[in-house]
């Protein structure tokens, strides 16, 4: 079980790797319009459920600091990311946000029936050492005056890891609930959006199909499988995997023309692959163990 919904959460990673291609082939809607728009398309596989079995709305009963974590976690994470982009350089301010799997892999020794390994730490940091080399393709040049944006940065990481942890605490909550932290993140988005933007809507067909596809899997489906997967798997080689999530990105922006191969991504590749693997190292032996000969 633990295994399987290891995996599971791993998916989440696979579907966030086709976050840049969507978001690059949407055209120039504003972020929160695009987030809002996103997210009530997140949460349709959710309610089509709900209206598959009516019985299941009953698990969307939960206490106040569920929904509060979902909502700060999914709109808090989002809100954060967007400011940093707004009043900081997109390398930095990206490198920053994207230390949250290392803090996953840190703070889930404060996690009941969790022990930190030197694995999933020296794991952790290769999968940063290859997200740096990745994000800082084009050299890093940190400024005083983006201060605002590199703070919003961090709390970013720390809100995404943070909200992944408490999650955690939460296994006994169905999944569901997900469908109704989607619901409230889009509501939020579309009063930041009325009140901060100006409405611009996709120009093709292409683009609406890129906005769709961002809601059903980056921006939807994929909120649903890290939920199971942090409840139920294991969180510290989720959080050492996440470092996948860049590199696959970028691989998926080559393939697509949106950029170019470089030495960086194939030392990038063995980093980050070499720290998901001696992350999930006892994982991986367990399996072999289990394996008759």
């Amino acid at each position: 079980m633990k295994t399987r919904a290891t995996l599971i959460g791993f998916s989440a990673i696979l579907m966030w790797a086709l976050l840049a291609l969507f978001t690059a082939a949407s055209g120039k809607m504003p972020p929160f319009q695009l987030s809002a728009i996103c997210f009530l398309i997140g949460s349709l596989p959710g309610l089509i459920v709900l209206a598959a079995r009516p019985q299941r709305v009953r698990l969307l009963r939960q206490p106040p600091k569920v929904w509060i974590t979902g909502i700060l976690g999914l709109f808090g994470y989002h809100f954060l990311y967007f400011t940093a982009l707004r009043n900081a350089p997109a390398v930095e301010a990206g490198l920053i946000a994207y230390l949250w799997p290392l803090l996953i892999v840190v703070g889930s020794a404060l996690l009941p029936g969790e022990t930190l390994k030197w694995n999933h730490v020296v794991g952790a940091v290769l999968g940063l050492g290859g997200t740096v080399l990745i994000v800082g393709r084009n050299g890093f040049a940190f400024d005083e005056a983006y201060l605002v944006g590199y703070g919003a940065a961090f709390l970013c990481a720390f809100t995404w890891a943070g909200y992944s942890l408490i999650t955690r605490r939460f296994e006994a909550v169905s999944t569901d609930v997900v469908t109704g932290f989607c619901l409230a993140t889009s509501l939020l988005s579309l009063i930041c959006h009325v009140m901060l933007e100006t409405t611009v809507w996709p120009q093709s067909n292409f683009e609406w199909f890129a906005v769709a596809g961002l809601g059903l899997l980056p921006v939807g489906a994929a909120f649903y499988a890290w939920d199971f997967g942090v409840k139920n798997g294991d969180i510290q080689i989720l959080g050492a995997a996440s470092y996948a999530a860049p590199l696959l990105s970028t691989f998926m922006l080559i393939l697509t023309g949106f950029a170019e191969p470089s030495w960086r991504i194939g030392l990038a590749c063995l980093l980050v692959t070499g720290g998901a693997v001696l992350a999930a190292k006892d994982m991986i032996l367990r399996r072999r163990t289990a394996v008759p000969t």
